[in-house]
């Protein structure tokens, strides 16, 4: 679930720990409602953790329109600002090239 209240401070060592360091940094664009929005970016990491290539959207619900142009321009904004990411040396000749998905879901204003 995203936003996060704050990104992790230590590298990410593995997968799991790698998906808060890359989510920390977005943050829902404005007007999305009360409803759930979710996101896919699909995309690859040098060994640095870098970025290979612009990220591709893959998958959206919850926003249509002008909307869903905010939250796609959003989600590509913050995967550019998150990268480099923190990871460990292992992590990086682990995942090296290989695509990785990150799915955002915000559950919406209550």
């Amino acid at each position: 679930m995203v936003p996060l209240a704050e990104a992790p401070a230590a590298p990410a060592d593995t997968l799991p720990q790698l998906y808060p360091v890359l989510a920390a940094c977005w943050q829902p664009p404005a007007g999305l409602g009360h409803g759930e929005v979710q996101i896919t970016a699909r995309f690859a990491l040098r060994r640095d953790g870098s970025l290979i290539a612009s990220p591709r959207i893959v998958f959206t619900s919850g926003a249509a329109g002008e909307a869903r142009n905010r939250l796609l321009r959003t989600t590509l904004r913050a995967l550019k600002a998150c990268t480099p990411a923190r990871i460990t040396p292992d992590l990086g000749r682990a995942i090296a090239g290989r695509p990785i998905g990150l799915r955002l879901v915000y559950r919406g204003t209550r």
